[in-house]
């Protein structure tokens, strides 16, 4: 217990990703603010550090079944894991889910106002995601794979067209941050993603698309903020004190 208390939470999930269910069961950012630590957001959230950390005991304790060791990866691997999957999965999903809230938005609207807001969001997120990609694809992606390259073949790290690996990381979290943010508002319009009573079945499937999207992007940038990210850092770091 003593041990986890001087984690943070972003820290803890990485250790074991099974724990992220705990913090998502109590809607509790691991991703983007996973530099608190269990004291910190059980006062955040009133809830009880003592019990948090014995659920996240019993979690690590318990038998492992086909669980990811994200931990162990290499960088180069770990980048294109996030592009194929989560980049990917993000392009997909952003034309299906526009067009089923522009489809409630015009048969429920008027009954539920808040549809239009939703929908708002989602686009404004749509738009920033896919910038945001494009950027970890043509810019930070390339600059960690190259550092991985030169220490794996003890060469000389040519430079980027930025100082250090941390303008664009800050860039990109600073990113991260904010579409946490839009999501949550999401969350809070949407009811915590719940249809209202009787709603039909565009409602229910948009809302739980919503809700995927959501945890998906949790994870995207759980990997990227407490792995990919601080080890790219760290990387760079070994790569230039080396005389």
């Amino acid at each position: 217990m003593d041990n986890l208390l001087k984690k943070n939470i972003g820290e803890i999930v990485v250790d074991d990703y099974r724990t992220a269910q705990i913090f998502k069961n109590h809607n509790i950012d691991f991703c983007c603010k996973g530099n608190r630590n269990i004291v910190e957001v059980a006062k955040e959230n009133n809830l009880s550090a003592s019990i948090l950390l014995q659920k996240v005991e019993e979690v690590q304790n318990s038998k492992k079944i086909d669980s990811t060791d994200f931990k162990s990866w290499p960088l180069d691997l770990l980048t294109d894991y996030i592009e194929k999957k989560h980049h990917r999965y993000v392009e997909k999903t952003i034309p299906v889910l526009n067009e089923y809230l522009e489809k409630l938005c015009i048969r429920h609207g008027v009954a539920h106002p808040e549809l239009f807001e939703i929908k708002e969001e989602f686009k404004l997120a749509g738009a920033e995601l896919a910038m945001h990609m494009k950027k970890e694809e043509l810019m930070v992606f390339p600059a960690i794979r190259k550092m991985v390259r030169a220490k794996k073949d003890a060469s000389p790290l040519m430079k980027f067209k930025f100082d250090t690996i941390q303008s664009p990381i800050q860039v990109m979290m600073e990113d991260h941050i904010d579409e946490g943010e839009r999501f949550q508002k999401i969350r809070t319009l949407s009811n915590d993603y719940t249809p209202p009573v009787n709603a039909c079945d565009t409602f229910h499937v948009a809302f739980s698309l919503l809700k995927e999207f959501e945890a998906d992007l949790h994870e995207h940038i759980h990997l990227e903020n407490n792995m990919l990210f601080p080890k790219s850092e760290q990387l760079e770091k070994e790569l230039t004190d080396v005389k």
